[in-house]
């Protein structure tokens, strides 16, 4: 007899929030896999950030269940939870009198880390992080650009290794360049891939870059629950069809890849999971080497992919 298999690593359950009359967040609903990385997205004041906080309790509840790994997290300290879970946010909250070894050492102190393994572990994330530990452990955080200050804050919730990861606008103070490396320095980082990541976004492009599910809120509503994919060529309704309608050609680019628009011949292992988006950030680069097809073959293939796509999902 099969073992049953394991509960999510998150499970939302007829989750409920008001402050007096306004509801913040109404009946949300959701199951979160271990690894998997859902992206809450939607207009300003839809409720992304309270149900996010709701997660490690920093707001309670007014109804409905928050499950972490089949446990109520009812059931622990609101300390304890917090200690297990990383937690990010935009301000970065780094406390300015520590230098950064000592930010990062927060979280694994109070856990009752040795001092070497803190020590280790610090050197090791600021090292995959581009931030050289003889340069910046003893820095203090005003020696810091925004960039480097949110690098160490990811260091920080990444210290204890906490299974789960919360991020709210992590990205959200940084300018546009800065924020695309970063952004690309997230997704491959090694250290997050293993983890159940929760983040909370206004940025279109960047949901779509960087969730493997979207949640879509609305006025604290669920309007879809989906993968870019889904969301972008099966909408559930005008909201969601609206809400992607002035980046569709460019979110397009971002979901679909090398892999579903070119023929085998222009493929192998290493290029099938590059999306379109970046292809032609490769191909328009001077430096760039001999790819095989060009610009306008990559695009004449994105058409007829488009075409594809919305043929299938047509009802």
């Amino acid at each position: 007899m099969s073992a049953p298999p394991p509960p999510p690593a998150i499970r939302v359950a007829n989750l409920r929030k008001s402050y007096g009359a306004h509801a913040v967040v109404q009946d949300v609903s959701f199951e979160l896999a271990a690894g998997e990385t859902l992206v809450l997205l939607g207009p300003s004041g839809c409720g992304k950030t309270t149900l996010l906080k709701m997660l490690n309790r920093l707001i309670e509840p007014d109804g409905g269940t928050v499950e972490i790994n089949g446990r109520d997290v009812r059931q622990q300290p609101a300390e304890a939870l917090r200690r297990g879970m990383g937690y990010v946010i935009q301000q970065v909250g780094l406390l300015p009198h520590y230098t950064v070894a000592e930010n990062i050492a927060v979280v694994p102190k109070l856990l009752g880390l040795a001092p070497a393994a803190i020590a280790a572990r610090t050197e090791a994330l600021l090292t995959r992080l581009h931030l050289p530990p003889a340069r910046y452990a003893h820095a203090l955080p005003q020696q810091l650009s925004g960039g480097q200050q949110q690098r160490v804050g990811l260091a920080r919730a990444l210290a204890a290794d906490p299974p789960i990861v919360l991020m709210d606008e992590p990205f959200g103070a940084l300018d546009p360049i800065t924020r695309a490396g970063i952004r690309r320095e997230f997704r491959e980082l090694e250290e997050l891939r293993s983890k159940t990541v929760v983040l909370v976004t206004h940025d279109v492009a960047e949901a779509f870059e960087l969730a493997d599910r979207i949640l879509l809120l609305d006025a604290g509503r669920v309007q879809q629950l989906g993968t870019p994919r889904e969301l972008l060529f099966q909408p559930a309704n005008n909201f969601v069809r609206r809400f992607f309608a002035a980046e569709r050609l460019a979110l397009q680019l971002r979901t679909l890849t090398l892999g579903d628009v070119l023929s085998k011949e222009f493929l192998d292992d290493n290029n099938r999971h590059i999306t379109v988006h970046e292809a032609l950030e490769t191909l328009t680069n001077a430096a760039a080497t001999n790819s095989g097809f060009t610009v306008a073959q990559l695009m004449a293939a994105f058409g007829a992919a488009l075409q594809r796509e919305e043929d299938a999902w047509k009802p």
